[in-house]
């Protein structure tokens, strides 16, 4: 009879510790399981809807040729929402990195180079967005607005509105890097978005960067007091928006063989939307690398369904500002909740 006791209480007790450690990990990782939930829902509402679109091999070569070029840029830009701030220069610095590209290949004739600066000129033009918010004290929103402005003007005059040609990269061993497709399906650029969100990943959650950039956004006195340096981790976070910018443009634009004066200009409301559908707090000091990678694949298959469902491709722009806006508006009633 004791024995029978004592079996009971102990599959009690490891009923209650299974149930605490669901728990725990629910609330740990309530963001990410919310937001894959969301994507398991929209893609069994698609293929209800469209199965001839959603059940083919096609669509998914697609989105995984098309949704990279926004996502590596999505993926570090959510650093930077979660230090406090915002960059909607991207697009622009984009276009800066693939026209230093272009001219260094078609001066030099060295690929190697020509890649190297690409990236050097975006990480540099988003360590100046970073000078201009931390050390003139300007609000990232105003500064990465004019700077948009102003390197787009820069590639405009440079190029006096003409595009250039990028075949002669096509069938270098760079280009089989960059945008090949694997075993003859998969595009080289979605094997490249899953490193960035892996990098990304480990500097936010396995090195102390990433705790400074969490602290940062959380509380920036509280940041100081402890030894953070918050106007480095700053400037570091919008130079890392620079330089995935910049490689993102190159792959967008060797893709497709060319580059256009006006590349860019139309990842802004999708890439904001998918770091905030992803759950990162517009306020600062919350947000998963998870979250914003599975945000960027709702994100992408938001316009092909809306078509293939029998929805004018207008309903695409609508979607993106309710998603921002939906997004904006929880996370200020959760922050209200939380500081009563």
């Amino acid at each position: 009879m004791t024995s029978r006791v004592k079996d009971q209480a102990g599959a009690i007790s490891r009923r209650r510790l299974w149930q605490g450690s669901l728990v725990r990990f629910a609330r740990r990782y309530g963001l990410q399981i919310g937001i894959v939930c969301v994507l398991l829902v929209m893609w069994a509402f698609f293929i209800i809807g469209a199965p001839r679109t959603f059940l083919s091999r096609e669509i998914y070569a697609a989105f995984m040729s098309t949704i990279p070029f926004f996502a590596i840029i999505a993926l570090p830009l959510t650093m930077v929402v979660i230090a406090g701030e915002i960059d909607l220069s991207f697009g622009s610095i984009m276009a800066v990195g693939t026209l230093v590209f272009v001219n260094v290949f078609q001066t030099t004739g060295n690929l190697a180079l020509a890649f190297v600066l690409c990236l050097v000129a975006g990480f540099l033009v988003g360590l100046l967005n970073g000078i201009i918010v931390v050390r003139l004290g300007i609000p990232s929103l105003v500064a990465t607005i004019g700077t948009q402005f102003f390197w787009r003007g820069v590639v405009l005059v440079v190029t006096g509105g003409h595009p250039a040609s990028l075949v002669p990269v096509k069938g270098t061993i760079l280009y089989q890097a960059l945008v090949s497709r694997v075993a003859g399906y998969v595009p080289a650029q979605m094997i490249w978005a899953v490193i960035v969100a892996g990098l990304v990943w480990a500097f936010l959650n396995r090195h102390k960067f990433g705790a400074h950039v969490y602290l940062t956004g959380d509380n920036e006195n509280s940041a100081r007091l402890m030894g953070v340096n918050v106007d480095r981790t700053r400037m570091m976070v919008f130079a890392i928006v620079g330089l995935a910018a910049a490689f993102a443009g190159l792959l967008a634009s060797l893709e497709v063989n060319y580059f256009w004066v006006n590349l860019g200009e139309g990842y802004l409301l999708r890439t904001l939307a998918s770091v905030f559908l992803g759950g990162t707090s517009v306020f600062g000091g919350t947000g998963t690398i998870l979250g914003t990678f599975v945000g960027c694949f709702i994100i992408g298959a938001i316009e092909a369904g809306t078509v293939a469902i029998g929805l004018s491709g207008f309903w695409t722009q609508l979607i993106y500002g309710l998603i921002i806006v939906l997004s904006v508006s929880m996370h200020a009633a959760v922050n209200r909740r939380l500081a009563r």
